[in-house]
C-alpha cells in the first residue's frame, strides 16, 4: 500500500473533476480526498495498492467531455492509518 500526492492542472475546477476521480477512487478501492486550489489546480492524495493507483491515474489523465488534464505531478508520501474513504474536500 502506498499514498500518492497528484496536483492537476488543466481544466479541472467547476466540471466535477473531484467528484469523477471520487467515483474512480471507489472503483479502485482507493481512499484519500481531492480539492480545488486556490490557483485553479486540484490536489488529489490517494492510497492503495500501487497497480490501482496506476488504473486510477489513468483513468484521471483520460478525463471526460467536461475534464481536460494537461499537466499533473506526483509524488509518494506517507502513508495514513486508518483512512476509510474518498472524499470530495471544499
Amino acid at each position: 500500500m502506498i499514498r500518492c500526492l497528484i496536483i492537476v492542472e488543466g481544466r479541472v475546477q467547476g466540471v466535477g473533476f473531484r467528484y469523477f476521480a471520487q467515483s474512480n477512487a471507489i472503483k479502485y478501492a482507493l481512499t484519500g480526498f481531492a480539492r480545488n486550489l486556490n490557483n485553479g489546480m486540484v490536489e488529489i492524495q490517494v492510497q492503495g495498492l500501487e497497480e490501482n493507483i496506476a488504473k486510477f491515474l489513468s483513468m484521471i489523465k483520460e478525463g471526460n467531455r467536461f475534464i481536460r488534464v494537461d499537466d499533473y505531478s506526483l509524488k509518494k508520501i506517507s502513508f495514513i492509518e486508518d483512512e476509510n474513504k474518498f472524499k470530495v474536500s471544499y
